[in-house]
């Protein structure tokens, strides 16, 4: 009996036990993870952009908050009742464009290879999950209008109340329930840590790209630029992969427009641009824990999208990355040049 209770008071024990009963509350509420998810990207991104204003910019922090948020709400209302028909109307022509594509017979044995590609089942179900999250995410507007506003509410609240909410929340340090907290406690530092830092690099990678992306595409001459800029940007939100799968609809758009020469430019765009993201975006922004072989890359994006569907192809890498961090896989090398 001693030796079970000492098992217990093991700290991995405790640690795994909590850890377990964590995923099994969210395993419940997994009907609410879209607004769990929205609610904590939406802190943790304008928890940074907040940090980032007050450090250059000498004003209330509640002020600062305040005008962001009415900022974005404003822009987003806008963006509904503007751009929401055509953004609606250019996502359905692009499907159709792609969809013509692959039903058309092709002599080119160039052809053949795009066509073979956009066959394949993995990737097939990515370009369907994509496109099919853009037009529930547009045409379902009033559920997802929602969500987003219960989450932005949510995020506001807890920006405007922050020091007050770390102030009660660390009194439960003390409280009969203080093991669970330390638990916990440590596992949501482990998760802003690694979680957060990887989504919010992620972010600004995809929108960085998204700005060139459209920039080139403009110059190239490509139709429906708003359609195409939201599908680059939540593409780009998926690591490695979602290069690979936004060049897809392009080529095909590129081809269709311009054939091989405007092909051929699209191409050495493409390739510049993941080269700004892969030499100097990537190393300024992901810490060496997100450095993971494109192998490992490719496992995790496969296994999280048909577990978690669309939301895994863009908290998957994150995902991974927290649970490497949780288990202690670092960098070995890394830590013998810093001393660690």
């Amino acid at each position: 009996m001693d030796a079970i209770t000492d098992f217990f008071q093991k700290k991995s024990v405790k640690r795994f036990i909590i850890f377990a009963l964590i995923v099994l509350i969210l395993f419940s509420v997994r009907s609410m993870i879209n607004l769990i998810l929205l609610t904590f990207i939406f802190s943790f991104l304008m928890n940074g952009l907040v940090e980032f204003t007050t450090a250059r910019v000498r004003l209330n922090r509640t002020l600062v908050v305040l005008f962001m948020y009415i900022a974005i709400v404003g822009m987003l209302t806008i963006g509904v009742i503007k751009y929401l028909p055509i953004i609606s109307m250019e996502i359905s022509q692009l499907i159709k464009q792609v969809s013509n594509f692959s039903i058309q017979p092709h002599d080119n044995m160039v052809l053949h290879f795009i066509e073979s590609v956009i066959s394949s089942d993995q990737i097939t179900a990515y370009i369907e999950n994509g496109f099919s999250f853009l037009l529930v995410l547009f045409s379902d507007i009033s559920k997802t209008s929602v969500q987003v506003l219960i989450a932005l509410l949510l995020s506001l609240f807890f920006l405007l109340e922050k020091p007050r909410l770390i102030e009660f929340t660390n009194k439960f340090k003390h409280s009969k329930i203080a093991p669970f907290y330390n638990e916990i406690q440590f596992f949501g530092r482990k998760f802003s840590q690694t979680f957060g830092k990887v989504i919010e690099a992620q972010f600004i990678i995809a929108l960085i790209n998204t700005c060139l992306t459209v920039i080139v595409l403009m110059v190239l001459g490509f139709p429906q630029i708003i359609g195409l800029a939201i599908m680059v940007f939540f593409l780009g939100l998926i690591p490695v992969a979602g290069v690979i799968i936004s060049l897809v609809p392009l080529t095909i758009i590129a081809f269709t427009i311009g054939g091989f020469l405007k092909v051929l430019y699209l191409f050495i765009a493409i390739m510049i641009i993941h080269a700004i993201e892969a030499y100097i975006l990537n190393p300024k922004l992901m810490s060496s824990k997100t450095d993971l072989p494109v192998f490992y890359t490719f496992i995790v994006l496969i296994f999280s999208q048909n577990f978690f569907g669309v939301w895994g192809l863009i908290v998957g890498i994150p995902v991974f990355v927290f649970l490497l961090d949780v288990l202690g896989v670092t960098n070995k090398a890394e830590n013998i040049e810093t001393g660690r």
